[in-house]
Formats: C-alpha cells, structure tokens, sequence
C-alpha cells in the first residue's frame, strides 16, 4: 500500500475494523448460539454460504464505483455515512446516559438459543436446516454492514483496499477471540467501540458531503481529525447532560 495517504488511510481503516469489528461480534455470538444447540456443522455451513455472497457482492461492487463520478460519489456516501455514524452515536449516547440498556450479548445468546428450540419444536423441516439457516441470515445481515462501511469510508479516495484489511483484520480477530473463549463475547466494550465509530463514520460523512458539494476544507484531510473531536466533545457533553436529567427526575 505505498503512496497512500496515511492521514485519511489510516481513519478509514481504523473506522472500517472497530465498525466491523461490531458486527462481526453479533454475527458470532447468533453463529455460537446455532452451533451450541445444533453443532458446528450447520453453523459453518450457514456463515461459509452467508461469507460467500458477500465476496461476491464486494468484488461486483469494486469495479463498478470506478465508473461513478467521483465528487458524486462522495456527496451519496457522505450522506449516507451521515446518517448511519449518527444513528449509532445516538444510540451510543443514549446507551452511556442510561436512557436505553446496553448490549448483551448473552441475552442475544440465550434469546436465539430459546427461539431457535421453539422454532425447531414447532415446525417440520430438517432441524440442520434451520439451524443453518440462523447461521446464515446472521452472517449476512450483519456482514452486508460491514460491506456498507468498508465501501463507505473506502470509495471516496479509492481506499477500498485498506479499509477492506480493516475488516478483515477484524474478522479474524473475533473469530481466534470467539474459537478460544468459547462463549458469546460479553466483555466487548461494545458502547464504547460504538460511540468510537459513530464519530469516526460522522466525521467521514461531514469531510465527504463536504467535498462532494465542492467545499475547499482549509485544513485539508486534518478536517477529519477535527470533525472528529468536534464530534466527540459534542456526544461526551450530550451523554452527561441527558444523564444528569436522568437522574433528576429519579
């Protein structure tokens, strides 16, 4: 990866493995779930299908944003990432104030492992097939996000490549994580990693619509790091003062 750009490489990479790293996390933890009640077989069957549509989706998608002009393709992905950074910065602030309850994994896991009994109880088709299945919807619902983010933050300054190593990179290390815990990764600070990406994806759509509608940034790709910390201080301030209202009102 010589000749890169490292001051926007290495946000886009960063916010492509936390953001995937999240995914592949929930991914997981429904997988284990499959597997714990019906065996691994079904499970990897499902999650190898589920990897496969994906590779084919982000090596059909690759070539064909080469075609799309560039400032245009900035301004729909700066929307885009506008919309889906906030929505997860939201939830994370609204999570870290106390307003809504934090992710748990193992609620996931036992919630899919009761559905996945009740499911097989009531219904006639082959209870591999439905296990696999599970396997497979999770995978694929959670890794086409994944997909958005690494084409978000990587179409815009062709870093399509790192920020797809990003991902990977993420993979990878929750699935040697999962192999050798065992268990639904509970000890993830997930919030935390969610408000990290929501302001890193946030500040991505900001420099990205921005220089889609033709805006000169004045300090140039140092932009990102700033809308960063303005993004930051802005949900830091936000989750103390809804949390403080909180708790006025107990």
């Amino acid at each position: 990866m010589q000749g890169l750009n490292w001051s926007v490489a290495a946000p886009a990479i960063a916010a492509a493995f936390a953001a995937s790293a999240v995914e592949f996390v929930e991914a997981f933890t429904i997988v284990l779930a499959v597997a714990t009640f019906r065996g691994w077989r079904p499970a990897g069957v499902g999650a190898l299908a589920a990897l496969a549509i994906l590779a084919v989706l982000v090596a059909a998608l690759g070539p064909l944003l080469e075609f799309a002009p560039l400032q245009f393709l900035q301004l729909i992905i700066g929307i885009l990432l506008l919309l889906f950074g906030l929505g997860w910065l939201r939830k994370a602030i609204l999570r870290t104030a106390g307003i809504i309850a934090l992710h748990d994994e193992e609620k996931i896991f036992d919630d899919e492992t009761a559905a996945l009994a009740a499911e097989m109880k009531s219904s006639q088709t082959s209870q591999d097939w439905i296990a696999g299945i599970a396997a497979f919807k999770a995978v694929l619902l959670e890794g086409l996000e994944v997909v958005f983010i690494v084409i978000a933050v990587g179409a815009g300054r062709g870093l399509l490549i790192p920020a797809s190593f990003g991902a990977l990179g993420a993979l990878v290390i929750v699935l040697i994580a999962g192999s050798i815990i065992h268990k639904p990764l509970s000890r993830v600070p997930e919030n935390t990693i969610k408000f990290g990406v929501g302001i890193m994806l946030s500040s991505f759509g900001v420099f990205w619509t921005g220089e889609g509608l033709g805006i000169a940034w004045p300090a140039g790709d140092i932009m990102l790091l700033i809308n960063a910390v303005l993004f930051l201080l802005t949900g830091v301030a936000t989750a103390r003062v809804l949390r403080a209202r909180r708790a006025a009102q107990l």
